[in-house]
This record gives structure tokens, sequence and C-alpha cells, in this order.
């Protein structure tokens, strides 16, 4: 199914206005969204279904289960059935939403971030292109099944920075989220939670499972990957995150995916 609309009044809709996946009781079914007509950010919810939310053009930022997720192109969010979550998408974001039954196949049973091959990709759109009203026996129905089969072997990607609701974490989370160019040091931060130096570090592998400069350097990637994938320059992006050289963001990148951000979004 797909939803876009040149209307204005359309603009600013929640993109669950036009679609309710829980009326659905096919093994899958799934949609395409361009954000371009739909609000970019959609508060706190949940499915009945597993959600696997694909990046087409763009990319999404998901929030769920003590954790923050990117989605850039050529991945996708598994998010499964009844887990609450809330998404952000950047403004050129074109998405494509596929709602999986429960124990229709056998996927994660946490949150997680997953390669999408191309094949699967192009299954998922053929699906979207179609009614959810297909038979387990016709060929959307057997194409159903050769995709869900495919989900179920992608591999997983690291692209999840911890989160944590304890009061201090959710203070320095929320400030480098807002200023992520901030360089304080993890004593500096100490002395503005108002805590010791030994007590902060333990309090952050204790609650994200990170020292705090791996953590830090994770959500550079994630926004990084977020705003990239949005448009900005490799120049910009390595300048709003406070690094003294483009090199030396480059070299971060790299470092954590294997590749540089020009050959990982294939421009």
């Amino acid at each position: 199914m797909i939803f876009k609309s040149g209307q204005s009044e359309k603009k600013r809709r929640s993109c669950y206005a036009d679609f309710d996946p829980d009326r659905s009781d096919r093994p899958a079914v799934a949609l395409r969204l361009d954000f371009s007509d739909y609000e970019g950010e959609m508060p706190q919810h949940q499915h009945r279904q597993g959600q696997l939310v694909l990046a087409l053009h763009g990319a999404v930022t998901c929030t769920a289960a003590n954790g923050l997720w990117i989605v850039p192109p050529d991945c996708g969010i598994w998010i499964p059935g009844g887990v609450l979550h809330s998404n952000q998408v950047t403004p050129n974001a074109r998405l494509s939403y596929l709602f999986v039954e429960p124990d229709a196949a056998t996927l994660p049973q946490e949150c997680c971030t997953l390669a999408v091959s191309p094949m699967l990709r192009e299954m998922i759109l053929r699906l979207a292109d179609v009614t959810d009203d297909y038979s387990p026996d016709d060929h959307i129905g057997r194409l159903v099944q050769v995709l869900l089969g495919e989900l179920a072997v992608m591999p997983k990607e690291g692209l999840k920075l911890p989160v944590s609701g304890h009061p201090k974490i959710a203070m320095i989370t929320a400030a480098l989220t807002a200023d992520p160019g901030d360089r304080r040091t993890l004593g500096e931060w100490a002395a503005h939670i108002a805590t010791s130096e030994r007590s902060l570090k333990r309090l952050m592998v204790q609650e994200t499972g990170l020292t705090f400069g791996r953590w830090r350097r994770q959500l550079h990637l994630i926004i990084a990957l977020r705003e990239l994938a949005g448009g900005a320059t490799v120049q910009r992006v390595s300048s709003d995150l406070g690094y003294e050289s483009v090199t030396a963001f480059i070299v971060m990148f790299k470092k954590a995916l294997g590749t540089t951000p020009t050959r990982y979004f294939g421009s």
C-alpha cells in the first residue's frame, strides 16, 4: 500500500491516519510512506504485530526498549510486537513499513537494526504495491513466505545507542543530543551533575554497558548517519560533532562501519 498525498490538508497528519496495521490478519503487510506529507515525529506507540522500519531514502531514528537506533538506507529496525517505541524521521525520508503477525516467522525478540539485502528490499516494496487481501496459496502469499524466510536470516548491525532512565545519565544524554559538539570530559560532566568522576564512570558502564568515551562515539555515529542520510555534507557533520578535522571524523566513521561516509551512502 502506497501513501503519498499532494493535498495540503494532509500535511503533518500521522502516517497511521490512513492505515491501521492492527486490522489485518495476513502474515505480513507492507506500505510505503513519503514523509513530505506526514508528521516527522511519531509519539510513543505500539503495534500488535512486529514491525520492520525500512529507510528507502533519508533516515529514521527510533527510540525503544532502553535504546536509540538509526535506520539509514539499506537497513531496517526490527521492533517486536507490543514494544513501545517512537520514531523521528529526516524531512526527506521515504520509508517502507513491514508488519509481521506474531509467530509468522522466527524473528528477534528484541529491537535490533538489520541489514536488508536488495532482494528482500524489492520483495517488501512489491508487497507494498498490493492490497492485504491475498490468500496464503496465491502468488503474493507465496512471495510473503519467501520474504519472511529471508527476513529471518538478515544479519544484525551495531547501530544502537544504549540509553538510560537514570536521571544523571538522562541529563547528559539530553545535553549531548541537543549539542553533540560539546566536548566536555568525563570529569567536567561529573562536576556538572554534582557527582565524582569515579562514580560517573561506574554509573555509565552500569547503565549503558559502555565507557563514556565509547558511548559518546556511538552517539556521534548515530547522529552522523542521521544527518548524512538527511543530506548534510561530511564537512558540516564533522564540524557539528566537534571534530578538529574532517579527516578525524572520517577515521571515526570508518573504524565503526568499515568504510568512509561517501562509500557508505553510495555517492
